[in-house]
């Protein structure tokens, strides 16, 4: 059994940043890529950044130069910190993970909402 915690979304006014946070924990043997998803109300879950097992990160063109993706030491716990914030950043946010060789996993989600 695996488990995706995330945690670090709210409201805060344009300009602004928020740093969220996705731990995972459990039988995990091999961890490769983590990611960080985002959805709209009656859109599809895009993906905003990812990181490899050798921490090389890409991102999408919308948040190129104001997010950022890291992991911590361990590797199980990853950030992604937002800067100048925008009201078309309001989503759903979702951690994804690959591992065990193929397996992977999504967190809960958690809400950042950019408004003034």
């Amino acid at each position: 059994q695996v488990q995706l915690v995330e945690s670090g979304g709210g409201l805060v006014q344009p300009g602004r940043s928020l740093r969220l946070s996705c731990a995972a924990s459990g039988s995990i043997f091999t961890l490769d890529t983590m990611g960080w998803y985002r959805q709209v109300p009656g859109g599809q879950r895009d993906l905003v950044a990812q990181i490899f097992h050798n921490r090389t990160t890409t991102y999408a063109d919308p948040v190129k130069g104001r997010f950022t993706m890291s992991r911590d030491g361990s590797g199980r716990t990853v950030y992604l910190q937002m800067n100048n914030l925008k009201p078309e950043d309001t989503a759903v946010y979702y951690c994804k993970m690959n591992y065990n060789y193929g397996r992977e996993y999504w967190g809960q989600g958690t809400q950042v909402t950019v408004s003034s």
